[in-house]
């Protein structure tokens, strides 16, 4: 379930631009030996899971509020959609798995489904995208009361018009107005939770290849997920085509990263950039690389050689001091031993009488 949580919030920026708000409900249909009920649903405001439902127990699960949230919605009627979403899944199993072989474990079906609420207020548009084994099969986009369907499965016209018509009154009637008015209630609850903003910590990262470098651009911990993360090479873009990575992916404290990457060769002396906008930050963030990418190591050596050298300074002062020293207390030594002797003959010749004028051998 987590694997298929993980792919919902993959599609997120795919759809609800900036400035606008958004619910999204991510169903599951699913047969064959899983531990998963054969049918469920995640339901999340923007990126912000806000409830699970059972559809083995018919029961909703609230998720990750704080205060009361009876009122956002009536359940009565979100448990007869989760209803009719169930009884659709099962019409379309045997449509959907015609050309899939059903002896290799678990199939599951998956919709997607999110109305829009536009910054001015206004309902924008409402999709329905529906997956066999995380491949599209068809969708309906309802927006500004107009319908188009786009799909590949085999369903003659008549029977595919006739399932049109009767879905395009239901969006108008009941789908579309339910998840805008229960969108507007949640934005009210959550609206610290969902306005929240993390500044992005940005690195420009260099890593040696056999053929040259990779200089990655990462800006990880940041919030809400629209960001703009831009490679630059002497202040000019770096083209898409050399470009790799840049997904949009989910941390798990609720924050986002992403990751720009580019192989460089070795004689590379170019200066790179890398250049983040994001709703965070008054300004752009601009992290650089500037080295010469032919000689990795020069500035590690000339740090150790510098080192060396002051260490050998250091080492010589040390010694010419000792040496002085040693000298200095030899000379101290030798003074003293003479000052005493000098003073014992002093002392000898005081203590001879004076009145004696001969000695006897």
């Amino acid at each position: 379930m987590d694997n298929i949580f993980l792919l919902f919030l993959l599609l997120l920026p795919l759809a609800a631009p900036k400035g606008s708000h958004s619910l999204w409900v991510l169903a599951t249909y699913i047969k064959g030996q899983t531990p998963f009920p054969e049918f469920s649903y995640v339901a999340m405001l923007d990126d912000v899971r806000i409830m699970y439902y059972n559809g083995e127990t018919k029961t909703l699960h609230p998720r990750g509020n704080t205060t009361a949230e009876d009122d956002v919605f009536d359940s009565n009627v979100l448990l007869k959609i989760s209803d009719y979403m169930q009884t659709s899944f099962i019409n379309k199993w045997v449509i959907a798995t015609t050309n899939v072989n059903k002896t290799e474990g678990a199939i599951a079906l998956q919709r997607l489904v999110l109305c829009e609420l536009r910054d001015n207020g206004d309902p924008g548009q409402m999709i329905t995208r529906d997956a066999v084994r995380g491949s599209t099969t068809d969708e309906l986009l309802y927006v500004e009361k107009n319908f188009t369907y786009q799909g590949t499965l085999n369903v003659s016209a008549p029977v595919l018009n006739m399932h049109l018509e009767f879905s395009m009154r239901r969006h108008e009637v009941l789908y579309q107005p339910f998840c805008i008015k229960t969108l507007k209630g949640y934005l009210k609850k959550r609206r610290t939770q969902i306005n929240r903003k993390v500044k992005p910590k940005v690195r420009l990262l260099q890593r040696e290849l056999s053929s040259g470098f990779r200089v990655s651009c990462l800006a990880s911990g940041f919030y809400p997920r629209h960001i703009n993360l831009t490679l630059f090479r002497d202040g000019q873009p770096v083209s898409d085509h050399e470009i790799t990575g840049g997904d949009l992916l989910p941390n798990a404290d609720g924050t986002y990263q992403m990751r720009k990457s580019l192989e460089i060769s070795a004689a590379d002396k170019h200066k790179y950039t890398c250049s983040v906008t994001h709703l965070s930050l008054d300004n752009k963030l601009d992290v650089t690389l500037e080295f010469d990418h032919g000689e990795p190591f020069k500035s590690v050596i000339a740090s150790v050689l510098t080192v060396l050298a002051l260490m050998l300074v250091i080492g010589a002062a040390v010694a010419i001091y000792a040496l002085k020293r040693q000298h200095a207390d030899s000379v101290k030594t030798g003074y003293s031993t003479a000052s005493t002797s000098e003073e014992s003959m002093a002392t000898f010749r005081t203590d001879v009488n004076p009145r004696t004028q001969s000695v006897n051998l």
